[in-house]
């Protein structure tokens, strides 16, 4: 299982699944994190804590713990 905190700069990923209960797993998913999606990690701060992801067509900054809980897979190169 790779999670996104696990992800490298300029890489995309598909989120397969979102671990985690209630409020936390809703707020992710309100900030357009859902199954299926693709995500791209655009930066990652000095300390690892937080990373700069794109979802959706936006900017959004997700921290360690939360990007911990998203199950992701990568996807193949387009030809």
């Amino acid at each position: 299982m790779k999670t996104l905190r696990q992800i490298r700069c300029g890489n995309t990923v598909r989120v397969i699944k979102l671990h985690g209960e209630g409020p936390v797993k809703r707020r992710i998913m309100d900030m357009g994190i859902t199954k299926g999606v693709e995500v791209s990690v655009r930066k990652v701060a000095p300390l690892g804590d937080p990373l700069e992801v794109t979802v959706r067509g936006y900017a959004l900054s997700i921290r360690k713990a939360d990007a911990e809980m998203i199950e992701v897979e990568s996807l193949l190169p387009q030809r």
